[in-house]
């Protein structure tokens, strides 16, 4: 048992460490991001949201994508409930996101997710829940999932395509998905 144990120590590490820099690089795309305006509000397409595939390929780094997420919300428009709402929505669609059956749909809970739980909580902040909470829903859901749209099935599937070539991060990714990625 304890010849395993060092390996085991070593996997941890690994996923510890792949997951923190994910954080970080969510945090830092994020934070320029919003040097152009895109990284809040209704129409939003964060660049950082395409790292949120990489739970197809890497299923350690959601903890990650969730970290760097809340950093980035901490910084909102809409204050504590995009760090809680927004937040938890990435993390929703990473934990999603490593349950894919293959890369072509890996990009898709994102879109859902964010779609759906941002876009309500970004129309709740302009309207609340009164008349004009379902026209308002269906325009910055929309917004909102064609910015997760962009960035994750345009950057994102780059992503997917180009790190399984690269030889250190291939022996890391589970070779399940090595098959499926061809799908």
């Amino acid at each position: 048992m304890k010849v395993n144990q060092p390996q085991n120590t070593r996997t941890r590490t690994r996923e510890l460490t792949m997951a923190a820099m994910v954080a970080a690089l969510y945090a830092v795309l994020s934070y320029f991001g919003n040097f152009f305006g895109l990284t809040y509000g209704p129409i939003q397409c964060r660049f950082a949201e395409a790292l949120c595939v990489l739970p197809f390929l890497f299923p350690a780094t959601a903890p990650g994508l969730f970290v760097g997420c809340l950093v980035t919300n901490l910084m909102s428009t809409v204050g504590p409930l995009d760090t809680v709402l927004g937040s938890l929505a990435t993390l929703l669609a990473a934990l999603w996101t490593a349950r894919m059956p293959n890369r072509w749909l890996a990009p898709l809970p994102p879109v859902l997710c964010n779609g759906v739980i941002v876009g309500a909580m970004i129309t709740w902040y302009e309207v609340g829940f009164g008349p004009g909470f379902w026209g308002m829903f269906a325009f910055n859901g929309v917004t909102v999932a064609l910015g997760e749209l962009l960035a994750c099935y345009v950057l994102g599937s780059i992503l997917l395509t180009v790190l399984p070539r690269v030889g250190v991060l291939r022996a890391q990714i589970p070779a399940g998905r090595l098959r499926t990625e061809k799908n």
